[in-house]
């Protein structure tokens, strides 16, 4: 008998494939009479039942009833996914709708992130979803202030895992704004808090704030008291998703149980962000049934792609679907999108490093 998967006869590997891409396709068990007729195996009706049998011995198939034909099992999918999908080439018009992320210039990051899971969602036909990770320790890189009228303007800051937050606020009546104001603002920023942590930012670092702004030492409080709200908030792990009513599209989920359940993973989706926020290097990962922690995730797959910038993890986009999903084309359209977050955010330090 055969137990290394690796063992597998070149045979057996092209009725595997075959079936795992018709199951893909239609969602019904797979029998020897349509791999006949498909001419994708060049062999006898009965040379395919016999490989079937043994490949569902060796528990890469399953048999849902005895008159039906097989589907591929757990093991039969991994295996799938490691040594037999092929290349998807992506379509022009799928290319078009990811690139249209990069006209995102200078947006925060958890927007970017939030569209990266609508987009993979509109493009898979699954539910797409955003994890931004729990934060260690974050910092802020960059502050600026841009003045927007006498009353108004716009703090800026650039943390250090390259998440972009804004905050527009007020002045008091008795501070008048003008562009030196903010200029000066965001230079007294830059020089005491860069880099510093929230924890970090003490009484005394503040009252020299207030002594670099003179006369208009009032700016100070509210702009601590806005930085602190946006670290805690940068600190959140943060847990999206996009298209949750393309799953009733699937039988594996049309059941009101499963939905249900599906929906409570979702609403307190603390095991997934846990599941899927290690920062254990880039690259995408596939995790199919029962190899997830999540208990609810039986005959699903989730696929998912760290977006990993100089060995920090920014956060993660992914797909939950059936585990008969398409894996070729939700590989393709995460690697796509990872990718080009990663030079949005490339070009994105790039301008900032270049305006200081």
């Amino acid at each position: 008998m055969e137990n290394n998967p690796q063992e597998l006869s070149e045979r057996k590997k092209l009725i595997l494939k075959a079936i795992v891409d018709a199951h893909i396709a239609g969602g019904e068990p797979v029998g020897s009479k349509y791999l006949m007729e498909s001419k994708q195996i060049p062999c006898s009706s009965a040379t395919i039942r016999n490989e079937m049998a043994e490949l569902e011995a060796l528990g890469y198939l399953e048999q849902p009833h005895a008159s039906a034909g097989r589907v591929p099992s757990e093991r039969g999918y991994r295996f799938y996914v490691d040594s037999l999908i092929e290349h998807y080439a992506m379509t022009a018009r799928e290319i078009g709708q990811i690139n249209e992320l990069l006209k995102a210039k200078m947006a925060e990051l958890d927007q970017i992130l939030l569209t990266a899971s609508k987009v993979a969602s509109n493009l898979t036909n699954y539910t797409g979803f955003a994890v931004k990770p729990k934060a260690t320790q974050v910092s802020i890189r960059r502050f600026d202030a841009v003045f927007m009228d006498e009353s108004n303007f716009i703090l800026v800051l650039v943390a250090s895992d390259g998440q972009v937050k804004t905050r527009t606020l007020h002045a008091e009546e008795n501070i008048r704004l003008s562009q030196t104001v903010t200029d000066q603002l965001a230079a007294a920023l830059n020089e005491h808090l860069h880099d510093l942590s929230a924890s970090e930012i003490n009484l005394p670092i503040m009252m020299e704030l207030e002594k670099a702004m003179g006369d208009r030492a009032n700016l100070v409080a509210p702009v601590i008291k806005a930085i602190y709200e946006v670290m805690n908030e940068m600190d959140e792990g943060e847990f999206k998703v996009s298209g949750v009513d393309r799953l009733l599209q699937y039988p594996e989920f049309s059941s009101p149980d499963k939905m249900k359940e599906v929906l409570s993973t979702i609403e307190k989706p603390d095991e997934i962000l846990n599941m899927v926020s290690s920062p254990d290097g880039d690259g995408a990962r596939v995790v199919i049934g029962s190899e997830s922690t999540v208990r609810v995730m039986d005959h699903s797959a989730l696929v998912y792609i760290p977006i990993v910038k100089d060995g920090r993890n920014l956060g993660t986009i992914g797909v939950l679907g059936p585990a008969r999903m398409d894996y070729a084309k939700v590989l393709a359209t995460l690697e796509k999108i990872s990718g080009n977050i990663t030079s949005l955010l490339d070009e994105e330090k790039r301008l900032t490093d270049g305006s200081q």
